[in-house]
C-alpha cells in the first residue's frame, strides 16, 4: 500500500530531527555571531586607541613647538585611516592648530550597523612631553565612523548564518534517506504482506521478517503480529464450531419455546388470579391502617379526656390550702398522671414515626433548666439508696434552637430507664457544650445490659429479657423512641455498658446556639462541702461554686469537724450534723433525697439549717446561697416564668364534659378570665348572638354540633373573622392540627393541658385586650 511522503515515519522523523538540528544550529550560529559582535565592538576601541598612542608623541612635539604645518600633515595622515572621518589638534589655549574632516560612508545596511555599534565614536587624548607629563600642551581629538568596522561584521555574520542553514539542509537530506531505508521501507513491506493476508484462508504461514530487522523493534512487531494472527485464526475456527452448535441448539430451542409457551399461558392465568388476591389484600391492609388510625385517635381521645379532668383537678387542688402531707400526696398523684401522659405520647409518637408524620420544632429554649425540671419530676422514682444529680456545664448557652418537647422526651426516657434499673449508687444526667451542639450523658450504677441484648433493647416493645420485664416492669418503648428521635434530629446515640456495673448513654445533638452564655453570678464567701468524695453533690459543688466566685473546699465524710472555718457548710450526711452543731453555730445547708426531710424537732436542734431537695438545681442552690450569705442580687430581679397578669378577658368555653368544664373554668378563673359556658356548638352560636367574647376555647367532639362545624359557621359571619378560636381536643394525632385549621380554628391545645400552657396561649391571643 502507498503512503504519501509527508505521512511516512521517515519523513516525520527526519523533519523532527532537522527541526531540532536547525534550531540548535541557529542557536549556535547566533552565539557565534554574539561572540563576534563583542570582539568587533572591542576591536574598534582597541584599534583607535592604538592609532592615538602612535600619534601621541608627534602630536605632543607639534603642540610644544606650535608648528601648524606639521600639525596639518599629521591630521591628514590620521584621516587616511578608513574609520577616521575627523581629526583635530588643539593647543592648551583651546586654539585649533590643525583640523580635517570628511563625510561618513553611506550604505543601505548602515542602519543595522549603527544600531549595533553606534553611528560615531569620539576619542580624545591629552598631549604632553615625556620629561614634563604634568604640563598639558593641548589635546588630540578623533571622530570615528563605526561603519568601517560594522560592515565587516555584517558580512561575517551573514556567512555564519548561511553556513549553519546549509549544514541543517544537508543533514535533513541525509537523515531522510537513512530513515527511509532503516524504518519506512521495512515497515511498508510488512504492511503490504499483512494486508495481503486473508485470515479466513487455510494458509496460516507466518509473515516474513524484513532483512536485517529480525531482532529489533520491527522484528518484535512481526513476531507479535504472527502470534495475534494465530490466535485470531484459532478463534475463527472456534466461532465456526460454535455457530454450528448454535444452529443445533436453536432447533432444539424452538421446540422448547413451544412447550414453554403453553406453560406460561397457564402460569399467566394463575398470576392474574394471584394479582386479584393481592389487590384484595392491599385493600384490606389499607382498611386496617385506617382502622388503626381511627383506633389511635379514639384511644387518644378516650384516655386524654379523663386524664385532663384528673390532672386539672389535681392542679386546682394543689393551688388551695393544704398541709405538707396532703400537698406531697397530691403532687405524687399529679406527677403520676404526667407519667401516664408521657407514656401515651410515646405510643403516639411511635405510630407517627412508622407513618412518617413526625414533625420537629425549631424554637429557642433553655436546655439546662429543662433538664433540671425533668430530673426533679422523676426524682420520686429514685430508690432510697440512689443519688440523682444534674451536672450542667457552666459554659452551656442559655438559649438553644431545637424541639424542646422531643429533647425532654429523650432526657425523660433515659433518666427513667436509669432510675428504674438502679437500686444503689448514683444516677447522673450531664449536659456539656461542644462544637456545633451539645452532649447529653446519662450514667448509672445499675444492673447494666448484657452484650447479646444491647441491640435488642432499641426495638419497640422489647427489653433485655423476660426476667427484666417481670422484675422492673416497663413497656420497652422508651429506648426505641429515644433512638428514633435522635435520628430525626440528626443526632447520635451511643451506649457503653457492662453487665452488673451500670450503663452510660451518650447523645450528641446538633443544637445551634441562639443566645450567649449566662453571666455567672458573683458571690463572696467560703463554702465547705461535707459528703463522700465520690458523691454527685461533691462533683456538682466543685463544678459550680468556683465559677460563682466562692471559695470551695471539699471535706471527706470522715474528716474531723472541730476546726472548721467557713461561712456555710453544704452536706448530704445528716448523721454528722449533730456533731457539727455541738462544736459550731455554722449555717448548714442539707441536701436530701425526695421526701427524706428532717422533722421539725431535728430542724430546731440543728438550726440555723436549710433543707434542699435532690436533685439540686442551679437556681435553687443560688437562691439558697444568697439567702444564707445575705447577698442579694445587684441587678434587676429575675422575671418569673409565668408573669402575673390581670387579663380581664371574656372567654367562651364550648365543652360537653362536666369534669373538663370544671377544670377549664377553674384554671381560667385563676388566670383572671370571665368564663361563659356552652355545652355544644349550637348553644355556642346562640350565645354569640347576644354576648361579646374575646376568645373561644372549642372542644372538637361534642353532641348536637361538633367543634369543626361550629367553627366553620362562626367564620361565615363577618363580625367574627378576627375572633380567636382555640381547639381543645383529646386527639393528639398529627393530622388533627391541620383538620382544626381547615375548619377555621386559630390555634390548637391538646388535652390534658397544664396551667402554664393555657396561660401562654391566653397571653398570645389576648395581647390586644386591655
Amino acid at each position: 500500500m502507498d503512503i504519501a511522503l509527508t505521512q511516512r515515519l521517515s519523513f516525520k522523523q527526519a523533519g523532527l530531527t532537522v527541526l531540532v538540528a536547525f534550531i540548535l544550529g541557529t542557536a549556535l550560529s547566533l552565539v557565534q555571531v554574539g561572540i563576534d559582535y563583542a570582539s568587533e565592538d572591542a576591536s574598534i576601541d582597541r584599534e583607535i586607541n592604538a592609532l592615538m598612542e602612535i600619534s601621541h608623541n608627534p602630536a605632543a612635539r607639534i603642540a610644544y613647538n606650535i608648528d601648524a604645518e606639521l600639525a596639518q600633515e599629521l591630521v591628514l595622515g590620521l584621516l587616511r585611516s578608513p574609520a577616521v572621518i575627523s581629526a583635530q589638534i588643539i593647543d592648551n589655549n583651546q586654539l585649533s592648530l590643525a583640523s580635517v574632516s570628511r563625510p561618513a560612508m553611506q550604505n543601505r545596511y548602515r542602519v543595522l550597523s549603527d544600531f549595533m555599534f553606534g553611528s560615531r565614536r569620539h576619542f580624545e587624548t591629552a598631549l604632553f612631553v615625556s620629561h614634563s607629563p604634568t604640563e598639558a600642551l593641548g589635546k588630540l581629538s578623533l571622530e570615528v565612523d563605526t561603519y568601517a568596522f560594522g560592515s565587516h561584521f555584517l558580512r561575517r555574520s551573514l556567512l555564519t548564518l548561511l553556513t549553519g542553514f546549509a549544514r541543517s539542509l544537508l543533514l535533513s537530506l541525509i537523515l531522510l534517506v537513512m530513515f527511509y531505508f532503516m524504518l519506512t521501507k521495512p515497515l511498508t513491506g510488512f504492511i503490504r504482506a499483512l494486508s495481503e493476508r486473508d485470515l479466513r484462508s487455510p494458509n496460516h504461514n507466518k509473515l516474513p521478517y524484513p532483512h536485517g530487522h529480525e531482532r529489533d523493534e520491527i522484528g518484535v512487531l512481526v513476531n507479535v503480529t504472527n502470534r495475534q494472527l494465530a490466535s485470531i485464526a484459532s478463534e475463527i475456527a472456534q466461532r465456526q464450531d460454535a455457530e454450528e452448535r448454535l444452529t443445533r441448539y436453536l432447533a432444539e430451542l424452538e421446540d422448547m419455546v413451544s412447550a414453554r409457551t403453553e406453560q406460561l399461558e397457564a402460569a399467566n392465568s394463575r398470576l392474574l388470579d394471584s394479582n386479584s388476591e393481592l389487590e384484595a389484600a392491599r385493600r384490606i391492609a389499607l382498611d386496617m391502617a385506617q382502622a388503626r388510625s381511627a383506633f389511635l385517635a379514639n384511644m387518644s381521645h378516650e384516655i386524654r379526656t379523663p386524664l385532663n379532668g384528673l390532672l386539672g383537678m389535681l392542679a386546682l387542688s394543689l393551688d388551695g390550702p393544704l398541709n405538707n402531707q396532703q400537698r406531697q400526696q397530691l403532687s405524687i398523684a399529679h406527677d403520676s398522671g404526667e407519667v401516664l401522659v408521657e407514656l401515651l405520647n410515646d405510643i403516639l409518637d411511635l405510630s407517627k414515626f412508622e407513618a412518617g408524620q413526625l414533625e420537629l420544632e425549631h424554637i429557642a429554649f433553655d436546655l439546662g433548666s429543662m433538664i433540671e425540671e425533668t430530673a426533679n419530676l422523676l426524682s420520686q422514682n429514685a430508690a432510697p439508696g440512689v443519688e440523682l444529680t444534674c451536672l450542667i456545664d457552666p459554659l452551656l448557652p442559655n438559649q438553644l434552637l431545637g424541639d424542646p418537647t422531643r429533647i425532654r422526651q429523650i432526657a425523660s426516657n433515659l433518666l427513667s430507664n436509669a432510675l428504674k434499673f438502679t437500686r444503689h449508687g448514683r444516677v447522673d444526667i450531664r449536659v456539656n457544650a461542644q462544637a456545633g451542639g451539645v452532649r447529653l450523658i446519662v450514667r448509672d450504677t445499675g444492673i447494666g445490659i448484657a452484650e447479646d441484648a444491647q441491640t435488642r433493647i432499641f426495638h419497640p416493645f422489647a427489653q433485655a429479657g423476660v426476667g427484666i420485664t417481670r422484675q422492673f416492669g416497663g413497656t420497652g418503648l422508651g429506648l426505641a423512641l429515644t433512638r428514633r428521635l435522635c435520628e430525626a434530629m440528626h443526632g447520635r446515640l451511643s451506649l457503653e455498658t457492662r453487665e452488673g456495673f451500670g450503663s452510660t448513654f451518650s447523645i450528641d445533638l446538633p443544637l445551634p446556639s441562639k443566645g450567649t452564655i449566662v453571666q455567672a453570678p458573683q458571690l463572696r464567701g467560703r463554702i465547705l462541702g461535707l459528703s463522700p468524695a465520690n458523691s454527685g453533690l461533691s462533683e456538682q459543688l466543685a463544678n459550680l461554686l468556683p465559677s460563682w466566685g466562692l471559695q470551695y473546699q471539699q471535706l471527706d465524710a470522715d474528716t474531723g469537724l472541730d476546726k472548721i472555718e467557713a461561712d456555710l457548710l453544704i452536706s448530704d450526711c445528716p448523721q454528722r450534723l449533730s456533731e457539727l452543731r455541738a462544736l459550731s453555730d455554722l449555717p448548714i445547708m442539707l441536701v436530701s433525697a425526695y421526701g427524706d426531710f428532717l422533722s421539725e424537732e431535728q430542724v430546731q436542734a440543728l438550726s440555723p439549717i436549710e433543707q434542699l431537695a435532690r436533685p439540686l438545681s442551679r437556681q435553687a442552690l443560688l437562691q439558697a446561697l444568697r439567702r444564707t450569705l445575705g447577698q442579694a442580687e445587684v441587678h434587676a430581679p429575675e422575671q418569673s416564668s409565668e408573669p402575673q397578669r390581670n387579663r380581664q378577658a371574656r372567654v367562651l368555653l364550648v365543652e360537653d364534659n362536666p369534669v373538663n368544664q370544671l377544670v377549664a373554668k377553674g384554671l381560667l378563673g385563676k388566670l383572671g378570665c370571665e368564663v361563659l359556658l356552652a355545652n355544644h356548638g349550637a348553644e355556642a352560636l346562640k350565645l354569640l348572638e347576644t354576648q361579646t367574647v374575646d376568645l373561644i376555647l372549642m372542644d372538637c367532639n361534642m353532641p348536637v354540633m361538633d367543634g369543626y362545624e361550629t367553627s366553620r359557621r362562626i367564620r361565615q359571619k363577618a363580625e367574627f373573622t378576627a375572633l380567636p378560636i382555640v381547639a381543645l381536643t383529646a386527639n393528639a394525632l398529627s393530622d388533627e392540627r391541620e383538620r382544626c385549621r381547615a375548619a377555621g380554628m386559630t390555634d390548637y391545645l391538646a388535652k390534658p393541658f397544664r396551667k402554664d400552657e393555657l396561660a401562654a396561649l391566653l397571653d398570645q391571643w389576648l395581647s390586644s385586650v386591655s
